[in-house]
């Protein structure tokens, strides 16, 4: 074996993973099939709120290749209710969920039924053959309306549609000032209400999920994010022992928190196969998942910032109302109080206070989706400091740099408690002024302007930071989440010198082979082509805590280099025997022990081999170089970038142009370059679709009116700009290697700047705010309100969809 000698991380390596994935040499769940294999396709009610007076599955039960047809109620001894897993207060109301609707309906595309049939067609057509009767109930549907007194409610039983009220106070927990006296005495005061609609994952692959019940254990493969926390949830739910239970997540066709998920088909799988006996299968449709995975973001966010005239912010007050819809999912209430310490960003606010309440409605639940929480933070505090700029005659970037933390101060308390470690924030924006042009670009906004084009020019700016590396253990427990923050990993030696790693991070595209092998093949001083890494089944790796909130990196590859450190550590005790010296006296380089100051060398394969022959070991030593290691961070990770976009706008048509995008992330070590660009342009893609394209929209009976691809709208590769993509560095002080977080960091930035950039090449229109998605109708219709010889400035719920009427500044 050649030991390496050019370091590993840093490369830009070609993922290992790529090779069988694009010639189709892998499997993904619904790829597997097994002996006696059945299938289910499942029943979902097409009203929002009602009760079930009636089922009758008798004919569907007759219907060719039919096995079997289960009702809510035929379950509901066994069912249990779908776990949350974050108890946001110790008052936070809690409905029973069940995986099968029993006696009501809470949304649109909740299962009532579930057929069992030799095919999957077969199972699909009995569908049509049940027969439910749906006694209607008042729809809730609107937040505001929800917490009116008197209204309808969503689970009579609780007595109330507010789940739960979560405030952080920066007086009261002593880490800034009084914001209302903030308010009182400000020189200038921003009020604005924003609205961040409703998003659906739109993951490339469909959910799916095979259980096979005749082993010793209940094998179930499924395309989820999480085995981990999967298969001890399900047991909990179910009442099988958890190591009765074996979970495998094969390749996963991307998830962006939308198989962050226990889900009822999940559980419903599992109760089927062990009533039958038999394998089963289930794979959604695409109108399933759009109308029955878990959604995201839907928040109304009332906002108050004050401010000296100078610009100086002096204190930020944020009051949320947050959509979840008719259930508690595995961590739906947790995610707007992520949110929660993001709202003051990089800036030095003083005085801070935030408050949100958490309420049910008969929608498709809420839960975690790319970034959850911090987006829509950022999207907030980015909207504000424009409209701060505005009102105060600044330009964007300067009001941003008077109350950015200074790269000098950092580690930073900030004002909602958290310590940010490192930053730059002044590398990051002068790389991506230099990138953009900035200057220029602001004189042609300028020359567009006095010329009174029909195409103006609009500059966005988002200067963002988010913490990543969900979490440090105690923290979580802190704010009542049920599971911890750590990361477990192994790390083998086998005896030809080759390297196995497990690792507890289940990868669903981030790449983690390809990094992991980066990673260790230089801990170890193997070759990368020597390291296989193994991941996603709870048999292979026991311990682990999955893939979301950008941990996989700052936490899962931490493990592994601990675990790393410890087989180094083993093999240099044995290297010290073999090589007659004291141990203090051995280093270790490019894969090979040697003694100080002479040429005696002996490499790691050779201790491998030797561990595995075991003929001249140190006195009461074990034959293994294998180790184990579990990390839990002391702090999250705060990646940091300025991004900035230029929007064309046509004031006649609405049509938005996106002509130029830059931004400039701060993500601390990179270990590859290709996975980085690869997380960015993906992260800048939903957030740029957030900004101008998604939403989930219900009318007014609460039924899905996006339900399909032709309605919900994706952008295309044609809809996007080439991106300039660049970065600074400074490393994090909260790990050995150094490294962020990457995989949020495009979704988060860029809806900020591309809503601010449309806004900014119509604000001299009257224009101080467009409601997301910007579309042609919405901004067309701000333009027509918002021209001085319309009736003055405003801001437009214009289109038919879920808008925001914001305040004007004060």
């Amino acid at each position: 074996m050649t030991a390496t000698a050019e370091p590993e991380v840093g490369k830009a390596r070609l993922r290992k993973e790529d090779a069988r994935l694009i010639t189709g040499r892998t499997r993904w769940t619904d790829n597997i099939t097994l002996p006696g294999l059945l299938h289910l396709a499942f029943l979902r009610s097409p009203v929002a709120h009602a009760r079930i007076t009636a089922i009758d599955v008798s004919a569907a039960r007759s219907m060719p290749g039919v096995i079997a047809v289960f009702t809510g109620r035929d379950l509901a001894d066994e069912q249990g209710s779908l776990p949350c897993a974050w108890p946001i207060t110790e008052d936070m109301k809690a409905p029973n969920a069940p995986s099968l609707a029993v006696d009501e309906v809470n949304f649109a595309g909740e299962a009532v039924a579930v057929v069992v049939a030799r095919g999957p067609y077969e199972a699909a057509d009995a569908l049509s053959a049940i027969d439910v009767d749906y006694e209607e109930l008042p729809v809730v549907l609107d937040m505001a309306a929800a917490l009116a007194d008197g209204a309808d409610l969503v689970h009579p039983e609780l007595g109330t549609n507010k789940s739960a009220l979560w405030v952080f106070d920066s007086a009261q927990a002593g880490t800034g000032g009084d914001v209302d006296l903030a308010i009182a005495e400000a020189e200038v005061l921003i009020e604005r209400t924003y609205r961040q609609q409703r998003l659906i994952p739109a993951f490339m692959e469909p959910r799916s999920v095979v259980v096979d019940p005749t082993g010793e254990q209940y094998t179930m493969w499924s395309a989820t994010q999480i085995p981990h926390i999967l298969r001890l949830m399900v047991a909990l739910t179910t009442g099988i022992p958890e190591h009765k239970v074996r979970v495998i997540a094969p390749d996963v066709g991307g998830g962006f928190g939308g198989k962050l998920q226990v889900t009822p088909e999940e559980v419903v799988s599992l109760l089927v196969a062990r009533r039958l006996g038999k394998p089963v299968k289930w794979t959604e449709t695409r109108s399933e998942s759009l109308l029955s995975a878990h959604h995201g973001r839907d928040q109304v966010q009332k906002l108050t910032l004050a401010a000296r005239r100078d610009g100086t912010v002096t204190g930020l007050k944020v009051e949320l109302l947050a959509d979840m819809g008719a259930y508690l999912r595995l961590v739906t209430p947790g995610v707007p109080i992520l949110g929660a310490f993001m709202f003051n960003a990089i800036y030095k606010f003083p005085a801070y206070h935030f408050a949100c309440t958490t309420v049910f409605t008969n929608k498709t639940p809420t839960d975690a989706y790319r970034g959850a929480g911090r987006p829509e933070a950022t999207y907030a505090i980015e909207r504000l400091m424009d409209e701060l700029a505005a009102e105060v005659g600044m330009d964007p970037l300067a009001v941003r740099e008077l109350n950015w933390i200074k790269h000098e101060e950092f580690p930073f308390t900030t004002v909602a408690g958290l310590e940010y470690d490192s930053g730059d924030y002044e590398a990051a924006t002068a790389k991506a002024k230099e990138l953009f042009d900035y200057d220029g670009l602001r004189a042609e906004q300028a020359e567009r302007r006095a010329r009174g084009d029909v195409v103006q020019l609009g500059i966005g700016i988002s200067t963002f930071t988010e913490m990543c590396g969900l979490a440090p253990s105690r923290v979580l427990g802190a704010l009542s989440y049920a599971a911890g923050g750590w990361e477990h990993a192994a790390v083998r030696m086998l005896p030809s010198g080759k390297v196995e790693v497990v690792t507890g991070s289940s990868a669903h595209g981030q790449g983690h082979e390809t990094a992991w092998s980066q990673i260790v093949a230089d801990q170890l001083g193997v070759p990368f082509e020597d390291v296989e890494i193994l991941h996603g089944d709870t048999q292979t790796s026991p311990r682990g805590l999955d893939t979301y909130g950008s941990r996989s990196l700052t936490v899962g590859a931490i493990a592994v280099v601990k675990a790393a450190e410890k087989v180094v550590a083993k093999a240099r005790r044995i290297a010290a025997h073999l090589l007659e010296c004291a141990e203090d006296d051995v280093e270790f380089s490019a894969g090979a022990f040697s003694v100080r100051g002479t040429d005696k060398l002996v490499a790691m394969s050779d201790i491998a081999f030797a561990v595995f022959s075991a003929h001249d070991l140190p006195e009461g030593m074990e034959p293994s170089l294998d180790a184990e290691a579990t990390f839990d961070p002391e702090n999250f990770s705060f990646p940091h970038g300025t991004h900035l976009c230029a929007a064309e706008v046509d004031t006649e048509t609405g049509a938005v142009r996106l002509r130029k995008y830059v931004c400039v992330d701060d993500i601390g070590k990179v270990v590859n370059p290709l996975i980085v660009e690869g997380q960015v342009h993906g992260g800048l893609a939903q957030g740029i679709a957030q900004a101008l394209y998604e939403e989930a929209v219900h009318d007014e009976a609460g039924t899905l009116v996006t339900g399909t691809f032709a309605d919900y709208l994706l952008p295309s590769a044609a809809d996007l700009p080439a991106f300039v993509t660049d970065r600074t560095e400074t490393p994090s002080s909260t790990n050995p290697l150094g490294v962020k977080g990457v995989g949020e960091a495009g979704t988060i930035a860029s809806t900020p700047a591309v809503v601010n950039a449309v806004v900014d090449a119509v604000r001299h229109l009257g224009v101080n705010d467009i409601a997301m998605p910007c579309t042609p109708m919405r901004v067309w219709t701000a333009i027509q309100t918002g021209r001085p010889d319309a009736g003055g400035p405003g801001s437009t719920e214009a289109g038919g969809g879920l808008g925001s009427l914001s305040g004007g500044a004060q």
